[in-house]
């Protein structure tokens, strides 16, 4: 069973940037498309990226696109989300997760990580 692990949240003012990052354990990291959603309070999940295994395909939700960048390590088993341009908009708890198959959907993928929690202050 694979333990993905979020980091890099945290309080930020609106126009900056953050990093999160995405540790998954055990085997075969390389062979998944990864994908990075966000929930919001009150709101539902909603995909934001997704990234191929071996990071030459990326998929934006628009209202990030041009402002968030996701990217891999497949040696360090670790997949980035580089987010700039912040807005308060973008406060929510990520979450990321695999899948064995090239998806735009949250249905397409495994079980989420725990999160990681991003507030963009006004």
């Amino acid at each position: 069973q694979v333990q993905l692990v979020e980091s890099g949240g945290g309080l930020v003012t609106a126009g900056g940037s953050l990093r999160l990052s995405c540790a998954a354990s055990g085997r075969a990291f390389s062979n998944y498309f990864m994908g990075w959603s966000r929930q919001a309070p009150g709101k539902e999940r909603e995909l934001v990226a997704v990234i191929s295994p071996s990071g030459d395909w990326t998929y934006y939700q628009e209202t990030v696109e041009g402002r968030f960048t996701a990217s891999r390590d497949n040696a360090k088993n670790t997949m980035y989300l580089q987010m700039s341009s912040l807005k308060p908009e973008d406060t929510a708890v990520y979450y990321c997760a695999r899948s064995p198959h090239a998806t735009v959907t949250l249905a397409g993928f495994g079980s989420w990580g725990q999160g990681t929690q991003v507030t963009v202050s006004s």
